[in-house]
């Protein structure tokens, strides 16, 4: 287990320096190589957003920052034509004061929703003026999937009379939480083991990407504890393996799905 872990950590480590070297990482890049890089025709820009919260004893608060990030970077590296821009790492995680959800655990960010929508529109407004003309969003989080879909509507109608679009491609998220889960029953794995938040499917992930992110001495404490330390499901069934499929799982749906929104028609525009 222990050299797979290591392999697969390597294997992140190696795809972060790929894709910083062939230019894929936006904020590694200087404004000229942004400039010449999108009259090269590299005008599709992925937004990959995070965010930081708690899961469980055994997994690191910004599992959903370093996921979307090396995920996004696959996905830029197999469409050849795609930039990504810096992980948003704060997100709407529910009340404050009062702590709600997962407000409740130390160490989790939450902003206003307002706040949230303000800073990726004002990103995607930045990138058109960059001269991206598709402009993707992918959300590693459930609770903002429906403020990235109609921001994306609301720029799209903005902008009808440009060549640019905003996509939130939802098959990113959708995918984590439909066809991965299937994979992971296909192999054995109960509903149960696999569970919403910080289990079997969360864990795995993590082993395959970052194994750091994962502690294993804390497995055996988060499936006893359960719910009393934020988890739901048993993380001890998950395997750097089993999450290797649903990376690629993801990066494959994703990557096909931008490829059929950049085909769709202009919104009409509205008065």
């Amino acid at each position: 287990m222990n050299v797979v872990r290591g392999a697969v950590f390597v294997l992140g480590l190696v795809t972060a320096m790929v894709c910083r070297a062939a230019g894929v990482e936006l904020e590694a890049m200087t404004w000229t190589e942004v400039r010449d890089a999108v009259r090269a025709g590299r005008t599709t820009v992925i937004v990959p957003i995070g965010g930081t919260e708690q899961g469980g004893p055994h997994l690191a608060l910004g599992k959903h920052n370093v996921r979307v990030r090396l995920l996004a970077h696959r996905i830029a590296a197999q469409l050849g034509d795609a930039l990504v821009a810096p992980v948003l790492p704060y997100v709407p995680e529910g009340r404050i004061e009062p702590p709600q959800g997962h407000m409740r655990f130390a160490g989790t960010l939450s902003v206003p929703e307002a706040a949230f929508i303000a800073v990726v529109e004002g990103a995607a407004r930045s990138l058109r003026r960059a001269g991206f003309v598709d402009i993707v969003l992918i959300g590693d989080h459930g609770d903002y999937q429906a403020l990235l879909a109609a921001l994306a509507r609301r720029l799209d109608r903005e902008w009808a009379s440009t060549p640019v679009r905003v996509h939130h491609v939802e098959a990113y998220y959708r995918t984590a939480q439909t066809a991965f889960a299937r994979t992971l029953r296909e192999h054995g794995l109960t509903p149960a083991q696999i569970g919403e938040h910080a289990g079997a499917a969360d864990t795995a992930l993590a082993l395959a990407l970052d194994p750091s992110l994962v502690r294993p001495d804390q497995l055996g404490a988060a499936a006893a504890q359960g719910a009393a330390v934020g988890v739901s499901g048993d993380p001890r069934a998950a395997t750097a393996a089993l999450g290797q499929l649903g990376a690629e799982a993801i990066v494959a749906a994703t990557v096909d799905a931008i490829r059929q929104v950049r085909q769709r028609p202009r919104l009409a525009a509205r008065d």
